[in-house]
């Protein structure tokens, strides 16, 4: 069973970095949210990173030397990530770079011909979207797993998150795209879900939208309510 917050899916963020982005660091706007590298679901989320990284070129990655002297990830607080180098995910390339400013995974697609989201770390790939599980207990001692998609917001961060200077999905200067979220990540979503999922996802995006335009109570006021920060962009 799949639980998706149709809010944020409806809601017109899109990532911005480059137009705009201010980074969740004041002092380092040009990271976007890669400063502090990216931590791995698992060993297997790590192996097949490095199968991509093994194909990068001194032209796909800025510290390709630095990488492969010192290595590219590290490990903090017991947990493996890509490595911080000069501040920032050793895989970010920064404004200077003859192939452009950042994710190295980004222009080594460009070159193969993969999508980038089929290389990166999980976590790099499906942010701002986030996938969780549940399992629901039931009286007669039976179970049921849940699938839940929904925003991966500050909270998600941990308490570091609401450190943060700026942060994309919750702030109206990133709900600026033509298309709502469940269309301009698609295949974000099929790879999360299913496409027979997705499919079905759909049309409760659509039935939603419907939905927030007509449902209204006895003065005419409109009784769903659209992600904050995609209402107060409606507004400017």
């Amino acid at each position: 069973m799949y639980r998706c917050d149709l809010t944020w899916l409806t809601s017109k963020w899109e990532c911005i970095f480059g137009r705009g982005c201010k980074g969740i660091l004041k002092d380092r706007p040009d990271d976007g949210c890669c400063s502090h590298g990216a931590h791995f679901t698992d060993a297997k989320d790590a192996k097949h990173v490095k199968k991509f990284v093994e194909l990068m070129t001194e032209e796909d990655w800025q510290f390709k030397s630095v990488g492969d002297a010192g290595g590219w990830s590290e490990k903090e607080d017991g947990q493996s990530k890509t490595r911080v180098h000069q501040d920032g995910c050793i895989f970010l390339n920064r404004p200077g770079f003859a192939a452009g400013s950042g994710c190295a995974f980004h222009v080594l697609g460009n070159r193969i011909g993969e999508r980038p989201m089929d290389m990166k770390p999980d976590v790099c790939w499906q942010l701002p979207m986030r996938r969780d599980f549940e399992t629901r207990e039931f009286e007669d001692d039976t179970e049921q797993s849940i699938v839940i998609i929904t925003e991966f917001d500050r909270r998600s961060w941990g308490p570091g998150g609401h450190d943060f200077d700026w942060y994309c999905s919750s702030n109206p200067e990133a709900h600026t795209a033509a298309e709502p979220v469940y269309v301009t990540e698609k295949g974000t979503l099929i790879k999360l879900m299913s496409a027979e999922a997705y499919d079905i996802l759909l049309e409760h995006c659509i039935a939603h939208e419907k939905a927030v335009e007509t449902v209204q109570d006895s003065k005419g006021r409109k009784l769903i309510p659209l992600h904050p920060a995609t209402a107060v962009r409606a507004k400017s």
